[in-house]
């Protein structure tokens, strides 16, 4: 069914030049007004879609001061994409899987190097050939570490340490990892066997998707806050990794498991009705509600786990490769942070200090100077902000702005999506854009033709476009941009 023909489009009062605010007399059931983040154009381009589920998360229980639909928003499932929304825990707030989505803590890690683009370009087709060949990408892509079901489970509570124990990365990546690595809060026995058998296999692997493994550089005129740029070890010419993946199937199972209890006991024991089956909660206060922080903790974890894997088989191609020691090649990882959890923060709204379980769904945290939130060795800095761009176009680093405040702590986490993937594969084909990118010097590998032309630049929205309304709003500020020079894609 065409949206256009079931949604009636929204007027907007325009509150700045970038923020357009949704009047909660929009809809007879909006709790709180809604809040956008465009330019003019981009709101004019946004996919209708955005606005129907953006005022549809507007009337769940306790949520505060606005829900929010940032600059990168497009269609999700319940939640768009691109959204953030606040509930009071005290006040009858809920949680929802939809508004944290189904790859629980899927995330992006940046690692330095002290390599030059020069060194590394003759050796690119090599270094990334490996890099396809020893990190699985794909549907259903599988490892070949071999985890008991035992050590799932406790991996699944100590998240990153884990795999630190086990020899899969560096005592230091725990202090530059969002939450230091670990949900402390994971319960694994609140996450199915189902669970389990679909993680067990899943450790080390990117997926498919938007899923991606990238090596890029920073150009000199790409370096926008030189200051914090060297504090953090970045340099003209440098190589950095980026790469981007979460929980798998572990998460996609325990975000699937909750839905389907939320919807047997939301509306018969709790007495909530909600506008959209998609939008499934449960009082955070519940048993139900806290079963399902825990499960979602487990996510949380198994995600750091999976992202730590992969950067030690990162380290260990760049040194066959180049020959040298990971730490000779100055492979320090920069920081690894989500955009698909609820996190418990306390904000102030009206004057009033509150604790609130914050639903971030394909946006990321944005912290200024000097929040608890932020790993101690950033803490002074504010916390560093990882957006993915386009294959065919670029990344940004950011950190933390002033005025992060106003979406409670919340920036975009990409450029985001433009068209579906079928639609998308309609006007592409994989062969051609393969040619294509390799001409414009970045070289390609994927797991199928049809999921590269998934992933065309003219899939996503601008990155730049993007990037400059979050850093004209205050929201987060540009530290420098990377360029890509080849890409594994799942």
């Amino acid at each position: 069914m065409d949206i256009k023909n079931t949604f009636k489009e929204p007027e907007f009062d325009k509150i700045s030049d970038l923020v357009w605010e949704i009047p909660k007399t929009f809809k007879k059931k909006m709790n709180v007004p809604v809040r956008v983040y465009a330019t003019e154009s981009l709101l004019k381009r946004m996919d209708l879609q955005v606005f129907e589920q953006i005022t549809n998360v507007a009337t769940l229980p306790g949520i505060e001061k606005y829900a929010f639909a940032l600059p990168d928003s497009h269609a999700g499932y319940g939640f768009c994409i691109g959204g953030v929304a606040a509930f009071d825990i005290n006040a009858g707030g809920v949680i929802s899987p939809g508004g944290i989505g189904f790859d629980q803590n899927c995330g992006m890690r940046l690692v330095a190097t002290n390599l030059d683009i020069k060194d590394v370009r003759p050796k690119i087709k090599e270094i990334t050939d490996l890099l396809f060949k020893e990190v699985p990408a794909g549907v259903g892509s599988m490892s070949k570490l071999k985890i008991s079901r035992d050590e799932f489970r406790e991996l699944a509570e100590t998240g990153a340490e884990w795999a630190v124990k086990k020899g899969y990365g560096w005592e230091e990546d725990l202090g530059h990892t969002e939450l230091e690595g670990v949900a402390g809060w994971a319960d694994s026995s609140k996450i199915s066997e189902k669970a389990v058998s679909r993680g067990i296999k899943q450790m080390g692997t990117l997926g498919s998707g938007n899923h991606y493994l990238e090596v890029q550089y920073i150009k000199e005129e790409d370096i926008k806050d030189r200051y914090i740029a060297k504090k953090w070890g970045l340099f003209p010419g440098q190589v950095v990794i980026m790469f981007h993946t979460g929980s798998r199937g572990a998460g996609h199972q325990i975000a699937s498991d909750y839905l389907q209890l939320f919807l047997e006991v939301m509306e018969r024991k709790y007495g909530i009705k909600v506008v959209d089956r998609e939008l499934a909660c449960a009082p955070f206060q519940s048993k139900e509600g806290q079963d399902y922080y825990m499960a979602m903790g487990c996510g949380v974890n198994i995600s750091f786990v999976n992202r730590q894997i992969i950067l030690n088989k990162i380290r260990g191609v760049f040194s066959t490769v180049l020959e040298k020691d990971p730490d000779k090649l100055g492979m320090t990882q920069i920081f690894d942070i989500a955009h698909n959890r609820a996190s418990l923060e306390k904000h102030r709204v009206d004057g009033e200090e509150k604790e609130l379980l914050v639903h971030r769904k394909g946006s990321t945290g944005s912290y200024p100077p000097g929040k608890k939130e932020i790993p101690a060795v950033f803490r002074k800095d504010g916390s560093p902000v990882i957006v993915g761009g386009s294959m065919e176009t670029g990344s940004y680093l950011l950190v933390g702005g002033s005025k992060a405040d106003e979406t409670f702590d919340s920036t975009v986490h990409g450029s985001g999506r433009t068209m579906s993937r079928a639609k998308a594969r309609g006007m592409t084909e994989g062969r051609e854009l393969f040619k294509k990118m390799l001409k414009n010097g970045i070289y390609v590998r994927s797991a199928s033709w049809s999921g590269l032309a998934e992933e065309s630049g003219s899939s996503y929205k601008d990155i730049d476009e993007v990037v400059d309304i979050v850093d004209s709003a205050g929201i987060s500020k540009k530290v420098c941009r990377f360029t890509p020079v080849s890409n594994v894609k799942g």
